[in-house]
Parts: C-alpha cells; sequence; structure tokens
C-alpha cells in the first residue's frame, strides 16, 4: 500500500494490526468451513454404507422370504392333499358339501398313497398300461372293435353328467365321451358287496347310477358315494392298485368301463382323426407333395378353431400370419367390388378346402373376408411361427421339394460325422472294447450267471429285485448285475416292457447309454449284465445339492442330447427321462440307464402305450392321442426345469392331480426367478 507524503516520495506502509487479525479470522473460517464440509462427507459416506448394508439385508431377507415362501407353498399343496384324508365322517350342511365336492373326485383322491412329507427324499415312480401288439400308429390296421352298449337317453345324461363333472375326465374331447357313454355295461352289487378293494389291480372306471357306496382306507371310513359320481378313473389310464375299498352300502347299479375299450377308443378316434387330416393336407396344392413324415408334424401342430354362423373368420386387408382348413361346416367368401358400398359374395368354401396359405410364406395382406356360413364350424388352424420352427420355413420346403435335399442332407450328415468324431475320439476304442467284452461274456452259459461271476457288493433294491456289482471270477472286471423277478415282471404286466429293453439294447453301442453285454435267466429271475456306473444317480446328487447352476444343468442336458440324437436317429423313442434314470461313469459323464419303457417306432410313426413318470409324460400320453418323439423333447424341457429348481414343474401325491396340471400346460407355470430367461424360453418351447 502506497502513501504519498508532502515530499512527493511514495514510502510503504506497514499493515495495520486491524487488518492481519482480519485476515487471519478469513483463514480461520475457510478453513473450518473445510473441515466441516470433509465431516459431513464423512457422515454421508458413512451413511450410504449403513444404506448399502442395509439393502444387503433386506435383499438377503428377501431371498429367506422367497424360499420359505416356496417351503410353505409345498406345506400348503400337502396339507390340501391331506384334507380328504382327515375330513369328518359326520359332515353337516357346509361340511358335507366340502365332503361331496372331494368324493366327486371319485377315489382318484383315494388312490394315491398317504402324503409324503419328505416327497423329494423319494425318487419317482414310472407306471405303465400293459402294450399289446396294436399300440403303434400303423393307417393300414384295421381299428379294434368297441362294443356299444344299449342303454335310455337318462342313463346316457347321468353318465356323461358324472364324466363331466370330474376334473380329469371333463377333459376329453365330446366325441370321446359318446363313445365311452355308449361303451359303458352295467354291473349289479348287493349290499356289503365290495366295488373295489384295497390292494386289488385296477382296471375300470365307474360310475355309481343307484344306491350309496362307502369309501374305506385302513379299516376307516373316508365318505360316501351318491348317484352320478364317477370314480376310479387312474385304472383305465395305466396299471395301478387300489389303494383304498369301495363297498356298497344300498344293493347298487354301477355303469362301467374297461381300460382296453378306453384305449381302443383313444387310439381309433386318434387315428381316424389323422387320416382326415392328412387327406386335407394332401389336398393343399403348398403341401401335397412333402414325406408324409412332414405332413404328420403338420398334423400335430394342428388347433381346431370353432365358430358360429355369421362370425369373421378372417377380414379382408387385415394382416394375418394363419392358414386355415376347413373341417366341418361351410364359409362363405365376400370381397370389396368397386362401384358396391357392400363386399360381394364370390363364392362358397366346404369341408377339405382351404384358405390363407400364403400366410405360411410372409406377411400377408387379407384379400377377401371369409365368414362362417353354419354354427359350430370347425377350421384347422396353424400359423406362420409354429409352421416354421416344427417343419421349417416354405424356402426349405422348397428346397425340399426340388429333390436339392439329399445333397444337403449328406452334407449335413459329413459335418454331424466330424463333429462327433472331434467330440469323440475314443468311440472307436470303446466299440472295440465293448465288442470284445461282449465275446467274452457270450461263451458263459445263458441259465446260471453265478458260475462266472461274484458278487461284491447290492447296488441297489425295489420291486422289480436288485442291482449287484458283480466281477468276473479270476479277473478284475466288475458289472451291474440287474436281477429282475419273473413273478413282478408278469404281476405288472411288463413282458413285453422287459423284451423291448433287452432288445434294444444289445443294438446299442454309444458312450452316452449305458451298454448291455448280456443277459441270463433262471426259475426265478431276469438277469441283464450291464456296464457298472458308479458316479451314482443324478437324482441323488440333486437331491443333496437342491438344485443345479446353469453350466451344471447344461453338461448334463448335452449329455442327454447326444443319447437323444443316437436313439432318435434309429427310430428309437425313451419315454422315461427322469434324474433317477441319469448315471454317472468314472469319468463323470452321464449315461441314460433303464429302457423298459424304450420302443422302435420309426419315422413318421406313432405308439400309444401309456407309459413314463407322472411328473414327465407329456399331454398327448395322458390323453392316449399317440406319441412319438415330440413325447422326449417334452420330458427334456421337465428335465432342465428339475435341475435347475430342485422339483419338476408339475408335481405332487396324486397322479391325476398331476395330469390335470400337465393338459392346463406350461403357460400357467409360474418360473421362479433361478431360472434364467433364455432357460424359460426354451423350457416353454420344449412343452408347447
Amino acid at each position: 500500500m502506497y502513501n504519498q507524503n508532502s515530499m512527493g516520495n511514495g514510502t510503504i506502509r506497514a499493515p495495520r494490526r486491524e487488518d492481519s487479525c482480519l485476515s487471519s479470522r478469513r483463514r480461520e473460517h475457510s478453513s473450518g468451513a473445510f473441515t466441516k464440509l470433509q465431516e459431513t462427507v464423512l457422515l454421508l459416506e458413512e451413511e450410504l454404507r449403513q444404506r448399502w448394508k442395509e439393502l444387503q439385508d433386506k435383499d438377503e431377507k428377501i431371498r429367506q422370504l422367497e424360499k420359505e415362501l416356496e417351503t410353505k407353498s409345498i406345506q400348503i399343496d400337502k396339507l390340501q392333499d391331506a384334507i380328504g384324508y382327515n375330513i369328518q365322517l359326520s359332515p353337516k350342511g357346509s361340511q358335507r358339501k366340502k365332503l361331496l365336492s372331494v368324493i366327486n373326485q371319485g377315489p382318484a383322491q383315494y388312490n394315491e398313497k398317504a402324503p409324503d412329507t419328505h416327497r423329494r427324499q423319494k425318487a419317482k415312480e414310472g407306471v405303465s398300461a400293459e402294450p399289446t401288439s396294436r399300440h403303434y400308429y400303423n393307417p393300414s390296421c384295421q381299428n379294434p372293435d368297441v362294443t356299444c352298449v344299449r342303454k335310455d337317453s337318462s342313463a346316457k345324461k347321468l353318465i356323461t353328467g358324472a364324466i363331466m363333472s370330474n376334473d380329469f375326465l371333463r377333459q376329453l374331447e365330446a366325441s370321446h365321451v359318446r363313445r365311452m357313454v355308449d361303451c359303458m355295461y352295467e354291473r349289479v352289487y348287493s349290499q356289503s358287496q365290495l366295488v373295489i378293494q384295497e390292494g386289488a389291480a385296477g382296471n375300470h372306471l365307474y360310475v355309481l347310477a343307484e344306491g350309496l357306496l362307502d369309501v374305506i382306507q385302513n379299516s376307516r371310513l373316508l365318505g360316501q358315494m351318491h348317484p352320478g359320481t364317477a370314480f376310479g378313473e387312474l385304472a383305465i389310464l395305466y396299471n395301478c392298485k387300489r389303494t383304498a375299498t369301495v363297498k356298497a352300502v344300498t344293493d347298487s347299479k354301477i355303469w362301467v368301463l374297461d381300460r382296453q375299450v378306453f384305449q381302443n377308443i383313444m387310439m381309433s378316434s386318434a387315428q381316424a382323426q389323422h387320416q382326415e387330416y392328412f387327406s386335407f393336407l394332401r389336398s393343399v396344392s403348398l403341401l401335397k407333395d412333402l414325406p408324409e413324415e412332414k405332413l404328420s408334424k403338420i398334423i400335430d401342430c394342428l388347433e381346431v378353431d370353432f365358430y358360429d354362423k355369421g362370425d369373421y373368420i378372417i377380414r379382408e386387408g387385415e394382416e394375418g400370419n394363419t392358414f386355415f382348413i376347413i373341417a366341418k361346416g361351410k364359409v362363405c367368401v365376400t370381397q370389396a367390388v368397386e362401384g358396391s358400398t357392400e363386399p360381394q359374395e364370390i363364392k362358397t368354401l366346404g369341408v377339405g378346402d382351404y384358405f390363407g396359405e400364403k400366410a405360411l410364406i410372409s406377411e400377408d395382406v387379407r384379400s377377401a373376408n371369409i365368414i362362417a356360413e353354419e354354427d359350430d364350424t370347425q377350421c384347422l388352424v396353424i400359423d406362420r411361427d409354429t409352421f416354421n420352427q416344427m417343419v421349417g420355413t416354405y424356402q426349405e420346403l422348397q428346397t425340399y421339394l426340388r429333390e436339392y435335399v439329399f445333397q444337403l442332407a449328406l452334407n449335413d450328415h459329413d459335418r454331424r460325422n466330424a463333429r462327433r468324431k472331434s467330440l469323440h475320439h475314443s468311440i472307436s476304442r470303446d466299440n472295440s472294447e465293448v465288442n470284445q467284452l461282449r465275446e467274452l461274456v457270450s461263451r458263459f452259459s445263458s441259465t446260471s450267471p453265478f458260475r462266472y461271476l461274484d458278487v461284491i457288493t447290492t447296488l441297489g433294491t425295489g420291486g422289480f429285485g436288485r442291482v449287484e456289482l458283480v466281477k468276473l471270477k479270476d479277473e478284475d472286471m466288475t458289472f451291474a448285475l440287474k436281477c429282475i423277478k419273473k413273478k413282478h415282471i408278469v404281476d405288472t404286466h411288463q413282458q413285453e416292457h422287459v423284451y423291448w429293453e433287452k432288445n434294444i439294447l444289445q443294438q446299442i453301442n454309444c458312450s452316452f447309454i449305458i451298454r448291455l453285454y448280456r443277459t441270463f435267466r433262471d426259475a426265478k429271475y431276469v438277469y441283464m449284465l450291464l456296464e457298472v456306473c458308479l458316479g451314482g444317480e443324478l437324482w441323488t446328487i440333486l437331491r443333496d445339492t437342491g438344485s443345479f447352476e446353469e453350466g451344471t444343468a447344461r453338461f448334463c442336458i448335452g449329455c442327454v442330447l447326444e443319447a437323444y440324437d443316437y436313439l432318435h436317429n434309429r427310430g428309437i423313442v425313451y419315454r422315461d427321462l427322469k434324474p433317477e434314470n441319469l448315471l454317472l461313469d468314472s469319468e463323470g459323464y452321464i449315461k441314460m440307464v433303464d429302457f423298459g419303457f424304450a420302443k422302435k417306432i420309426g419315422p413318421g410313426k406313432k405308439t400309444w402305450t401309456f407309459c413314463g413318470t407322472p411328473e414327465y409324460v407329456a399331454p398327448e400320453i395322458i390323453m392316449n392321442r399317440g406319441h412319438d418323439f415330440g413325447a422326449d423333447y417334452w420330458s427334456l424341457g421337465i428335465l432342465i426345469y428339475e435341475l435347475l429348481t430342485g422339483s419338476p414343474p408339475f408335481s405332487g401325491t396324486d397322479p391325476i392331480k398331476i395330469y390335470n396340471m400337465v393338459l392346463k400346460g406350461i403357460e400357467k407355470v409360474d418360473f421362479p426367478h433361478r431360472i434364467g430367461r433364455r432357460s424359460e424360453d426354451l423350457i416353454r418351447r420344449l412343452c408347447r
């Protein structure tokens, strides 16, 4: 700072004390503000850390609650299943109404073991109807005769009402119900006579026409059934033992349907429908030259839409992606004409005619109106996306029709072979070893396996018999010896299944399928000498782990797909996929076992035997519509779900309830968060 004095010289003036203090105070104030800001930041950071920890704790709490909710839901399902076992015996008013509601489900409610409070600790069991030589689709075979029994209109009305009141039977098509009603015959039971004996094999569906019936389990009265009640429906699907007794309280009349008649009704109806739809497709110029196998796939995709008189099926000018074939009734085709205010009728189409075929090629703008001219007009429908997924795009079909597919197939075959060589470079060596072992044991007598084998230990037991770990005497070679009781085979009508298992396994030499080296027999047992897999069941590991990570599940499914590829290329459908039938070998790879339900059907064919595990059976098996390789891919979707969650999407203690859930579809299933979006999409596509 300068001060001009009288001499004109500028001198420097020392700062005043007040100015120095002010500057110091400013510095102190600035330093204090910074410190306070730092403290505020630290407080905010600490608060943020606490909030983050609270958020993590809440997320963990939510996960725990979701897990508890899932557990509670399972417990609720079990308690609901158990309600039927604990209802008071003399209900009044609303209680009696609830009892009748339970009884109207028929002994399906009782045809089960008591609820298992540890369901996941128990392996799932397969079920089967006894097969016959007619249980495969062959258009040239004659449909089996189904005898009709005369009955008046009131009896038909009562039976129809009982069937339509049953949760499972009501899902049958109306034509099937009519034929079932026509074929049921009458039985008369006197007072105290048993209709069903607990523990006996079941083979009939019943509808009570007159009288009163007691339902008894373990000497305890569960309830009573009144006229108009259908019961025993599980027995018309497959072999099962009755787990409750039904006894006539008064003289009673009951309508009865045999399992074989029911299966013949379903099989003959499906065959007739298949032939009808096949004829329709052969009349479509776009599709007529396709091979039978492709047409069969299209038939499996077809859905039926119903229209009343005056309903618009398609409208002119709208975009469409759906192809229609008229199965019943007539439709009117109208189109806008220049100079006219109303669309003009062009022509009428009837049964076997089709429209909208351009929609299978690309987006189609409808060029006309299609209007139903009769009530209950029925159209077979398929959309472009389904057509492309199941059959292939139009361009692919055109390539097929131009006969280029032969060369494409050769190229695909070469690429597939090259891929397999890179993936399975040791297969040739394995095949050589397998052939040597088969040659070695082929010299053994077919009636005395234990002359050549020493038992090391028992690997497992079951109703069928047992599986022993054995070794060749004087040699260090181990095998699994499956010992099947002949009595069990006869009692469960599994003769043909055992034959198919032996016949198929003897032809198989795949790294992902257990190998059969030799069969034996004696007075009590049939023996199968099998490759040993000491890694145990995949199901046991899943049970102990709870669920698998996506990578582990992907590896398991990859092994199953290799086995499927081998089987399906040879026309073999497996039909019993589940974790219990997948074993781990010494290197950790999965091998498919238990071929009791496997069958060779060939391309474009169907088979009809009800078999599989309730949680894994496809809808077409349940409804006895005939099934093929698609049933295996349905079960693959179920397996993916179970591996990722620890439980199949359709499960419970009552098979009928499981089948009802299956028939409602995978669309009704809420997927848990642990299943990723891509996995969910794959499961839903496999279980279409």
